[in-house]
């Protein structure tokens, strides 16, 4: 059941070598969509899992940079270019490497020439004194209006006209290179928990795939530093930390802050962001992980980016449990992952509470569904609590 609603997903949304995550309100390409979507098509068997995976790395500039998104009609509003974004988002392409290679499917030539290219030029334009990489605008991070941002915003509730209004002044505020990306901005910098974790995880992912000890080197070196800088003992999570702007929202808890889980060598963290990651009280709910944990005054189970349930942060999560060998809590993400999907009509994001599917639906990445092991046949089903 899971698999064909997946694959039906995924073939709703197939264009000429990609998935648009929902044909009528995300009718372009976007990066970590098409990543997500390579995923699922690799647990689905399907070899469009190359083309997608190859056709997200396809609007690479000549210095490494990859636009996170490609539009499908002209300029979007999203830079100088105008056939793709001037903004990135997380590096997810050298994890679906691995799982295409991991399902015995084929990569397509070039594909991690692309991907060192692409990491490399945040490693040389992106980091920070520090050893932390930034991010210039709200949308490199994937989790565009977090409560982390508020402060630049400058509210503490949220607003779609408000945060779409500074989005766009965010995009003049920013900087450009001479090829077009965006290399800083005179309001927003930040070097995000998760944007790092990612990194992070992208780095060793391509160590593996390629052999190479400098990537393995780089991973460590930025998990190191996400550890040092951005861990918070007292909150037992990772933050984020304001370079330009900002404020104290950037310390907010939101499930994003455990996203290093995915490269900390440090077990006594790790335990603590687990725990949190397991816990009803907090972020564990009954079809997914919160955004923002339950009982935060600003958790709000269907408002954006407040509270609702992501598959792909579900998903990121998982790996990170499974990497701690925290077998209960990575068997409890996937079940209720793929309970929400049903129930959420392969939603966008969806109230982690009650599984109401939330945002555009069906949306291309809830297929990652189809990516947990399947329910043993003899096992009954989990009740939602």
């Amino acid at each position: 059941m899971i698999a064909d609603g997946a694959a039906a997903v995924l073939a709703a949304c197939w264009r000429d070598g990609y998935c648009v995550p929902n044909p009528e309100v995300y009718p372009h390409l976007w990066l970590w969509d098409s990543c997500f979507h390579a995923i699922s098509w690799a647990a689905l068997g399907d070899r469009r899992a190359s083309a997608e995976l190859a056709s997200c790395l396809d609007a690479q500039l000549p210095n490494g940079f990859v636009p996170h998104m490609r539009y499908a009609s002209p300029s979007e509003g999203r830079g100088p270019l105008a056939d793709r974004s001037s903004f990135t988002q997380p590096p997810i392409y050298a994890h679906a490497a691995r799982v295409l290679v991991d399902r015995g499917l084929p990569v397509a030539a070039g594909t991690l020439e692309r991907i060192e290219r692409a990491l490399d030029h945040l490693w040389t334009q992106r980091m920070a004194a520090d050893g932390l990489l930034y991010i210039v605008h709200p949308w490199e991070s994937g989790s565009d209006d977090s409560p982390r941002f508020d402060d630049w915003v400058g509210r503490s509730t949220w607003s779609r006209l408000a945060f779409t209004i500074v989005d766009h002044q965010l995009v003049d505020s920013a900087e450009f290179d001479a090829q077009g990306a965006a290399r800083w901005s005179r309001d927003f910098v930040v070097a995000p928990a998760a944007f790092n974790a990612f990194a992070a995880h992208a780095a060793a992912e391509l160590a593996a795939l390629t052999g190479d000890p400098a990537w393995r080197r780089r991973s460590g070196e930025l998990a190191t530093a996400i550890d040092d800088v951005l861990w918070d003992a007292d909150q037992r999570h990772w933050v984020d930390k304001p370079i330009v702007g900002g404020g104290p929202s950037a310390v907010l808890p939101t499930l994003d802050g455990l996203t290093p889980l995915l490269v900390t060598a440090d077990p006594g963290k790790a335990g603590a962001a687990l725990a949190l990651a397991a816990d009803p009280a907090g972020y564990a709910a009954p079809f997914g992980l919160r955004f923002v944990p339950a009982g935060h005054p600003r958790y709000s189970p269907e408002q954006y980016w407040r509270g609702p349930a992501w598959p792909q942060l579900n998903y990121m999560l998982y790996q990170a449990a499974r990497r701690w060998e925290a077998a209960p809590l990575a068997e409890a993400i996937a079940d209720v992952s793929r309970r929400a999907a049903v129930a959420s009509g392969f939603a966008e994001y969806w109230n982690p509470e009650t599984g109401a599917g939330l945002g555009a639906r069906p949306q291309g990445w809830a297929a990652l569904a189809a990516t947990y092991p399947p329910v043993p046949a003899q096992a009954a089903p989990v009740a939602a609590s």
